[in-house]
């Protein structure tokens, strides 16, 4: 069962929640904590739907499409600022009665996550931040993901075509990476000349530059529920970076998952479902 919700984000931005499985019906679930996945900038709430399912057995858990992504409304004049985000998931939170929740975010979504639970510790009881770095990125990270943009031989003739771009001809890509190439395929729509993304890069760039250029340490240390920050040993987040991470969490945990690159639960869902179930386990006790 896959089931659409629709809430109302920031300035009356139409939201679509998903739950891909139905929770268990019983009084011990109705005691424990909801989840909230929110996914990265390039991606969708389909993106957790194997994690969603695997929680799904002992929680209510669903994942949000972004304004701007998926199914989530697009409206060009819509703000893409940092309030925004934080504004919507907070919103998706008291509209589908989760709170308290343990938000799970990748990449942009557990910045969004990190700072949600800053704002309202009232909402959150838990945290997981996958492979998402608190430093400033700068001006010439931004310039390279305009460059990427521009790169992209779109529209692409076929599904099969986008997997094989971005599984292998990527010039980003090390090494002929399978996951990475269904990963983008599923933020394809076919349209009347090929297939392109669901997106629009525009609006992910001036997502993308309401961060890039701050750090976003000071957020991290007002978190003060407990924390998890997980990284791909091949991902973007290095070591010393997520363990400093972890030592300005108040109550901060470490985990990694190896031959896993930025897209960890996509990479490795089984290791990454092993990296975070003691973490969960221990919040999500009822």
């Amino acid at each position: 069962m896959v089931r659409r919700i629709d809430v109302t984000g920031a300035g009356g931005v139409r939201l679509a929640a998903w739950e891909f499985a139905d929770p268990p019906k019983n009084r011990e679930t109705e005691r424990t904590p909801g989840v909230l996945l929110l996914h990265g900038l390039m991606g969708r709430a389909s993106h957790w739907a194997s994690t969603a399912r695997w929680l799904s057995e002992r929680h209510r858990a669903v994942a949000l499409d972004q304004r701007g992504h998926g199914q989530s409304g697009k409206p060009p004049e819509a703000a893409y600022t940092r309030e925004a985000y934080v504004e919507d998931a907070e919103a998706a939170l008291e509209q589908l009665g989760l709170a308290p929740t343990v938000l799970i975010g990748h990449a942009m979504g557990a910045l969004t996550a990190w700072q949600l639970a800053a704002k309202r510790p009232d909402l959150v009881c838990g945290l997981i931040i996958c492979d998402m770095r608190a430093s400033a990125l700068g001006a010439a990270s931004q310039r390279e993901w305009e460059d990427w943009f521009k790169a992209w031989p779109v529209p692409f003739a076929t599904l099969a075509d986008v997997r094989k771009w971005f599984g292998e001809d990527d010039p980003w890509v090390e090494r002929p990476n399978p996951s990475r190439g269904a990963f983008y395929a599923e933020v394809m729509h076919e349209s009347e000349d090929g297939w392109r993304p669901v997106f629009e890069p525009e609006q992910m760039l001036k997502s993308r530059q309401t961060w890039v250029y701050d750090a976003h340490w000071e957020e991290l240390a007002q978190v003060r529920c407990p924390a998890l920050v997980v990284r791909g040993l091949d991902g973007e987040l290095g070591r010393a970076e997520s363990q400093e991470m972890v030592r300005v969490l108040p109550s901060g945990q470490y985990a990694e998952v190896a031959e896993a690159g930025h897209l960890v639960h996509y990479d490795q869902p089984e290791a990454w479902r092993a990296a975070i179930e003691p973490f969960l386990d221990g919040v999500l006790a009822p």
